[in-house]
């Protein structure tokens, strides 16, 4: 007596062995977590929508190709008066057989159809054995009614025809009329017959053929006005009309005409498929050296480092507001790009990475700004290595695509930076996929981005991250941070993407960074060069009291007036200024510098303002009266007091700031009349949580898989254990552990019988477990969990229900 064939998927499943359902468990991490009952809810839960979508984007355009083959092999042939239409005379193998979908694919290599079949059945998309291979409806929804790029047969077209449409085509081809539903049963007849259709074929003209050579190309949709009405093969005047009267093209609606299927596998003769995508396109490296690679992206994970944090300084001192629509306005995005001495795309990509970083967010409020964060004073104590990892790693996983700002929206509006519309929860995997091109050549390897996005095309044809555009864009972006070197993954790079840890990635990355420096060279002309990346209390220190005139493998810092000041108001003295040069400069200090330095920190001080609206006080009268009848600071509106003090209503920022403006040099104070201290970069916005990433299912270890499987095994098991007990003595009331339950559970423990039990945890949590029970004592039951594969002790009163199991049950 032959095996019954598995009825279902679920059924499939059940008869697979554990390495192939760990193998389900792999490929589809979604169906993994949480952990399914049983082989019933695997199954329901592998037919689910998005999940069949999120494995068919995995596909590459061969197992897609083969897919489709299955789908055609496996529709059910229309019976024609005994015989099968011409779609299924095609398939001389079985419907829904192996052989039918080789002979979709002819001329393909056994091993490469074998393969795409096996993984395909390997990732629960079809299943059965070969000769009854099945496909689960939401995989046959999902792909659509146009498989292979392929209509609708006639059965299902000329159904849904009207009487009036049918008739001209009933006439061309000599047939007597007929209403519906007759009609298209007459025509079905007649147009599934191979050889009546080829010879309706060598009647067409080459206008004719050049259609249906285009719409068997697939899509198979055409587009024509007012297509259902009907026109006498006679009275034609288009290609279009003359194959919609002769019903080698369909008419679905009043403006759209569909190529039946039988049509387009003749017009595609030996290649039903077209042609095999057996392989992805062939691509040419350009061989640069893993060294050459490295030192190119080294030297641009510095540049990148000093842009983000020039950037975020600049933003501390003069925050740019937030648009009311959210995100920052065209202007702003300007200044930034001038601020960073760089393009547009650049600055709006260095925006998004701080933000994602969490270094970056709105200060909130009736008027809200763009902050540093609290986080960002954090981030610059790091070390530079950790500090480009913390940006590297928010960028692969931000749902955010910097490629898309300047672009328009349906109503004509540009993207802006920082806002809303440029979330696309895809961009991670879209960063993943192309750097995972680059990640397969050889280090020191590169690829142009329109290679890339080819090899995309193939890899995953369903998903919609390979436009060129936005791979070009992705592939900009890692080249700005540093994460790809003239065009080639990193050896850090390739850490990070494999998913190493931080401190794994870093120390690659610091491998290849040049040693920091502890000195600079001071010039007479108030320049001052750092002959490498300087160590970060020195660039600090250099940040403060200069400005970066130049950058490159050496930095050159410019020493001002200003910058003096800056520095003096954020605390430091003239002499420990005198001291940070005469200490850290290998080359002597100039005099134009310690005169500098002496004369504006002389200055410095002189006059003091406080909070009245405000106030200014000095005990230098003349410097007060001066400083009164000066027109550049007219706005503030000082009136004088007292000899030594004067009044405005201004606050004290914009007195401070209107007077250094004019070229004094004032600091403020506190209500006591202490100096205080301030830098105007310190401003931050609270620090809220990461912006949120796309979450991908988490990939589960071996070891889980086995646990997995084999609880689902046991759920499976106690499922339809419970549909043939021999006896169920219930205890309907959690709590109460009746005699008989005692005695039941002692004689199987006597016997080594099984029994399935329904327990209640200490959560509340109900389940169902198959125990072979050891022991009963002490208002417990020891014995053995084929869910857990070990021994587990459970307390009487949390069991609901105890049932003694056949003795076939494992």
């Amino acid at each position: 007596m032959t095996e019954s064939r598995p009825r279902s998927l679920a059924e499939w499943l059940r008869s697979q062995p554990d390495d192939a359902l760990a193998g389900l468990l792999r490929a589809r991490p979604d169906l993994a977590v949480p952990a399914a009952g049983d082989l019933g809810a695997l199954a329901n839960r592998a037919g689910v929508r998005f999940s069949v979508l999120r494995a068919l984007e995995d596909l590459d355009a061969w197992t897609l190709q083969v897919l489709d083959a299955v789908l055609l092999a496996t529709e059910s042939p229309l019976p024609r008066n005994g015989a099968v239409g011409y779609a299924a005379t095609l398939l001389s193998g079985a419907p829904g057989s192996y052989g039918g979908v080789r002979e979709l694919l002819p001329g393909v290599e056994e091993a490469a159809v074998r393969a795409a079949v096996d993984r395909l059945r390997g990732l629960a998309l079809i299943w059965g054995d070969d000769d009854a291979l099945h496909v689960p409806g939401t995989v046959r929804e999902v792909v659509g009614v146009h498989a292979g790029g392929l209509g609708r047969p006639y059965a299902a077209l000329l159904t849904t025809a009207t009487g009036p449409q049918l008739a001209p085509v009933l006439a061309a081809l000599h047939l007597p009329e007929a209403r519906q539903p007759a009609a298209g049963a007459v025509l079905t007849e007649a147009l599934t017959d191979p050889v009546r259709l080829k010879n309706l074929l060598e009647l067409a003209g080459d206008r004719e053929r050049e259609v249906l050579a285009q719409l068997a190309a697939g899509p198979p949709l055409g587009t024509v006005r007012e297509a259902t009405r009907p026109v006498p093969a006679d009275e034609a005047d288009t290609p279009v009309r003359w194959l919609l009267a002769h019903g080698l093209l369909v008419a679905v609606d009043g403006d759209t005409v569909e190529l039946p299927r039988e049509v387009g596998l003749l017009v595609r003769g030996d290649r039903p498929l077209g042609p095999p995508r057996l392989h992805p396109p062939e691509t040419r490296p350009r061989e640069l050296g893993a060294d050459t690679v490295d030192a190119a992206g080294a030297g641009q994970v510095l540049t990148v480092l000093r842009l983000v944090e020039t950037l975020l300084e600049a933003y501390a001192l003069e925050p740019p507001a937030e648009l009311r629509s959210g995100g920052l306005g065209v202007r702003e995005l300007r200044r930034t790009a001038k601020l960073v001495e760089a393009d547009e795309p650049t600055a709006a990509a260095l925006l998004e990475v701080a933000r994602a970083a969490g270094l970056l967010d709105s200060s909130g409020g009736l008027e809200p700004v763009w902050l540093p964060t609290d986080r960002y004073d954090g981030w610059l104590g790091l070390e530079p290595a950790l500090r480009w990892v913390r940006l590297a790693t928010a960028w692969l996983a931000m749902t955010r695509l910097p490629a898309l700002i300047g672009q328009r929206d349906d109503r004509g509006r540009a993207l802006a930076p920082l806002s809303v519309e440029v979330e696309r929860t895809s961009a991670p995997g879209t960063r993943r996929r192309a750097l995972a091109v680059l990640g397969d050549l050889a280090p020191g390897a590169a690829l142009p981005a329109a290679a890339v996005a080819e090899q995309l095309a193939w890899r995953s044809p369903r998903r919609g991250g390979q436009r060129a555009d936005l791979v070009d864009g992705v592939l900009r972006e890692a080249e700005l941070l540093g994460l790809t070197g003239r065009g080639a993954l990193t050896s850090y790079g390739r850490r990070l993407v494999d998913g190493l840890s931080e401190p794994a990635v870093a120390t690659a990355l610091e491998d290849t960074l040049p040693e920091p420096v502890d000195h600079v060279l001071v010039q007479a002309d108030l320049t001052v060069v750092a002959p490498g990346p300087l160590e970060i209390e020195l660039a600090r220190e250099m940040a403060l009291v200069a400005d970066v005139e130049s950058a490159g493998a050496a930095t050159v810092y410019r020493v001002t007036e200003g910058t003096v000041r800056r520095a003096l108001d954020a605390g430091r003295s003239a002499s420990e200024l005198h001291e940070l040069f005469r200490g850290r400069s290998r080359t002597p200090v100039p005099q134009a510098l310690t005169y500098l330095i002496d004369d504006v920190a002389r200055r410095h001080g002189a006059l003091r303002g406080g909070p009245a609206g405000c106030y200014l006080r000095c005990d230098d009268e003349a410097l007060l009266a001066a400083v009164v009848a000066d027109r550049k600071v007219e706005s503030l509106r000082l009136r004088r007091v007292a000899p030594t003090v004067v009044i405005g209503k201004a606050g004290v920022e914009r007195l401070l700031g209107v007077l250094r403006d004019a070229g004094y040099a004032p600091v403020a104070e506190s209500p006591e009349g202490a100096v205080v201290i301030t830098r105007p970069d310190a401003r931050r916005a609270a620090g809220r949580p990461p912006l949120p990433k796309a979450t991908e299912p988490p990939a589960v270890a071996d070891s889980q898989l086995t646990e997995l499987v084999r609880a689902v095994r046991a759920g499976d098991r106690a499922l339809r254990s419970a549909q043939r007990t021999v006896t169920s003595p219930a205890i309907d009331v959690p709590g109460v552990t009746t005699a008989t339950t005692l005695g039941l559970l002692r004689d199987a423990a006597a016997a080594n019988q099984a029994v399935l039990l329904g327990y209640v945890n200490a959560q509340g949590s109900a389940s169902q477990r198959i125990v072979e029970p050891a022991s009963v004592n002490g208002g417990y039951l020891h014995g053995y969990d084929h869910q857990r594969d070990e021994m587990r002790t459970f307390a009487l009163h949390r069991i609901t229900t105890v049932s003694i199991l056949p003795d076939e049950t494992p």
